[in-house]
């Protein structure tokens, strides 16, 4: 390919409305173009990225006995409502009608539409293990699409299922599939964490992560160095800090705190340390009646040491708060605590209220709280003696760098990471609730267990960007670069040699399988570096009229490596050898 033949357009700056790293650089480098909100057009740069990721992910579930097919877009409604995903889904999947008013949705995810074929075709244990995948078109409809392609609305996605006969069978398919990701995120060039996660809406048991290291990245990975553990922070397990609670040695006295409404405004204010402080959130739940209308409303106090964070998929988890809860009104909070916010804490509520503490929280003493009075703290509180030990006490924050790792070994340290795969174990609950069965060996019906097994393909450009930048643009993993190598002709116009010598180049490493492109524009050479070094290209080989009459051209890798100067006739062996022994373009591992 010539870059005269080719198409892409590169800016100095990036729109005003670009917001994260990888969305400037994709829009700086031509990449994508911004349709509508969430929406984009991919042009061949980033289109090239994105089939060798694909091509990536093909060869390694093809490898792991995975079969591809290909699942309609506009799918039914009729399949999302045997499972009530319909209703539950809301406003994120996109609903539409056709000319005789009936309802489809444009899938965000396809689990329906694979369990129907599974029903339809797969009547016999003898016909399991099968793996399904697809890689197509996805759409949700995100309240509030931005950064790009890493939260956008179209988007490309890898999605796989599973059928086997029972839980053991299904536990295989998982760890074959586990594994065929790792080999796929390798084979990516990029550093990423594979971590224990919540199933979410999707539902399940068994679930992990796999996150793209970046600082940037929306998700806290927990993991411990000095051992294996890792996982999401929402499923991090946080041990208790204190072992064991210690005897009251302090007298309960209300203190006046004008103003003071946060944690660390009252240990600063009181000169104690914010780790003696309880911090007091207020839920409520409600309870529907058949109409769909609240009937009854309870009222929950959880409590985390002053300096932690709620984890509210932790609170979900919750006996009572399973089915919903949200964080309860200023009008409620009042009614029952006879304070406004700020000022809660668990001894003496107007009105009762549920008391759940955290696993810290349930060993402390003397400790520093609201006391549901405005402008007013308890001090020394304790429990058993100025409040009832409090009705649950559970695992209900998030952990920090520093905690105790849950499996013993050390002690947790915290990355961000960006999300582009995900595996699921289901078990059978799509395939129970549309009746999806096989005849077991027994010759009786069993219901499929399933599992599910999705990656982010276009969401993977961004991730891969906002791992791999620097002030001069994006730094591709050979892998997924699109094109591994360029051959800028300084000159291209003015000399006969310089075209020959970049010709011969050129198409030795095309020969050689080395995915390049010639740049034969005739650009100045600060243009042409310039541009390359935005887009990312890994290697960089120079022809000049200069450096001919030298005897030289140079090599400049993109990352990690000094510019080389060589014979001509030794510069595209140079390029093709750097590639295959990942010099400067090293297989991605995880961290």
């Amino acid at each position: 390919m010539r870059a005269s033949q080719f198409h892409f357009n590169t800016l100095k700056e990036a729109p005003a409305d670009a917001e994260v790293v990888s969305q400037k650089l994709m829009l700086r480098a031509g990449m994508i173009r911004k349709v509508a909100a969430g929406i984009y057009d991919y042009m061949p740069l980033a289109l090239r990225a994105i089939r060798k990721i694909e091509a990536i992910i093909r060869d390694e579930l093809n490898r792991a006995g995975a079969l591809e097919i290909s699942m309609p877009l506009v799918q039914p409604a009729e399949l999302w409502q045997e499972t009530g995903r319909w209703g539950k889904m809301g406003q994120e999947m996109l609903r539409l009608k056709d000319r005789h008013e009936r309802e489809f949705a444009f899938q965000p995810t396809s689990e329906e539409a694979v369990t129907d074929i599974a029903r339809q075709e797969l009547k016999s244990y003898r016909q399991l293990p099968r793996n399904f995948y697809q890689i197509q078109t996805k759409f949700r409809d995100e309240r509030r699409p931005r950064f790009g392609l890493m939260r956008g609305r179209e988007f490309t996605m890898k999605d796989g299922y599973s059928f086997d006969r029972d839980a053991e069978g299904a536990a295989k398919s998982y760890d074959i599939m586990y594994a065929a990701y790792r080999n796929i995120f390798d084979r990516l060039g990029l550093v990423y964490r594979a971590v224990a996660a919540d199933t979410g809406a999707i539902g399940g048991d068994r679930s992990h992560e796999f996150q793209v290291v970046a600082d940037t990245g929306e998700d806290a990975l927990v993991y411990c160095p000095d051992s294996d553990y890792a996982a999401n922070i929402e499923l991090a397990e946080a041990l208790p800090l204190i072992p064991a609670r210690a005897g009251a040695a302090a007298k309960l006295a209300k203190v006046a705190t004008p103003g003071m409404e946060s944690c660390a405004a009252v240990a600063d204010f009181l000169g104690a340390p914010i780790t003696s402080t309880v911090k007091s959130l207020a839920l409520a739940s409600d309870e529907l009646d058949e109409a769909g209308q609240i009937a009854a409303t309870r009222l929950w106090l959880l409590l985390v040491r002053g300096d932690h964070e709620l984890n509210e998929l932790k609170a979900s988890k919750i006996e009572g708060l399973k089915a919903g809860f949200r964080f309860a009104s200023e009008a409620e909070i009042i009614e029952h605590f006879g304070s406004k916010p700020g000022y809660l804490g668990p001894i003496a509520p107007r009105k009762p209220v549920c008391v759940v503490a955290d696993r810290t929280v349930a060993n402390m003493s003397d400790f520093i709280c609201g006391a549901n009075a405005e402008g007013f703290h308890y001090i020394g509180a304790n429990w058993g003696r100025d409040l009832p030990e409090p009705e649950i006490v559970a695992d209900i924050r998030n952990v920090v760098a520093g905690d105790p790792s849950p499996d013993g070994k050390g002690t947790l340290a915290i990355d961000r990471g960006i999300e582009v795969g995900h595996v699921f174990y289901l078990g059978n609950e799509y395939s129970r609730a549309m009746n999806a069965t096989f005849l077991d060996i027994d010759g009786k019906p069993r219901f499929f267990e399933m599992g599910c097994y999705g990656i982010g393909v276009t969401r993977i450009l961004g991730a891969a960007i906002e791992q791999n930048n620097d002030g001069r643009g994006i730094i591709w993993p050979a892998a997924i670069a699109p094109f591994e190598a360029v051959v800028c002709a300084v000159g291209w116009g003015k000399s006969e040699a310089v075209r020959c010598e970049a010709t011969r180049l050129y198409e030795a490493l095309r020969e050689a399988g080395v995915d390049a492109i010639l740049d034969d524009r005739d650009e100045r050479p600060g243009v042409m570096f310039a541009d390359w070094e935005l887009i990312g290209v890994p290697f960089r080989l120079t022809v000049g009229e200069r450096g001919l009459k030298e005897g030289i051209v140079e090599i400049q890798p993109r990352q990690g490596g000094e510019l080389m100067k060589l014979a001509p006739d030794a510069a595209a062996g140079r390029i093709i050898g750097l590639l295959r022994s990942g010099a400067h373009a090293p297989r991605g591992r995880e961290a």
